[in-house]
């Protein structure tokens, strides 16, 4: 497995679950790099973007298995800079900071759990 990501739960806000039951998405971001957004967020450890996320990669997250379908023009520079980009789960959008994945379900998110990144 070709890891190109990995970061770590660090803190979830309480925006940031209702966006997921509500919205299917998920806005992550380095932790204490915002501070004012925190209730929004999902914060984890910084991390190396290692390679392009690109169409056609895996999202192991919460302990379920996605598939990336469409990443935002403004993705990977986002990941590099501030570990922030929008995840959508199995809906669609278009914004430059998405990444538009399909899975079985919602993931269950904790403190501590991994959000890797894999080539196909």
């Amino acid at each position: 497995m070709d890891i190109k990501y990995d970061v770590s739960i660090t803190a979830i806000g309480n925006l940031a679950k209702t966006f997921l039951s509500d919205n299917s998405s998920a806005i992550l971001l380095d932790e204490g790099i915002r501070p004012n957004l925190s209730d929004m967020v999902i914060e984890h450890t910084p991390g190396e973007l290692k390679e392009d996320i690109k169409k056609g990669d895996k999202l192991l997250m919460g302990g379920v298995k996605y598939t990336v379908e469409k990443v935002g023009d403004a993705v990977n520079d986002n990941l590099r800079e501030e570990g922030h980009c929008t995840l959508v789960f199995n809906a669609t959008g278009s914004m430059p900071g998405q990444i538009i994945v399909k899975g079985p379900s919602l993931p269950v998110l904790s403190n501590g759990a991994h959000i890797t990144f894999t080539k196909k």
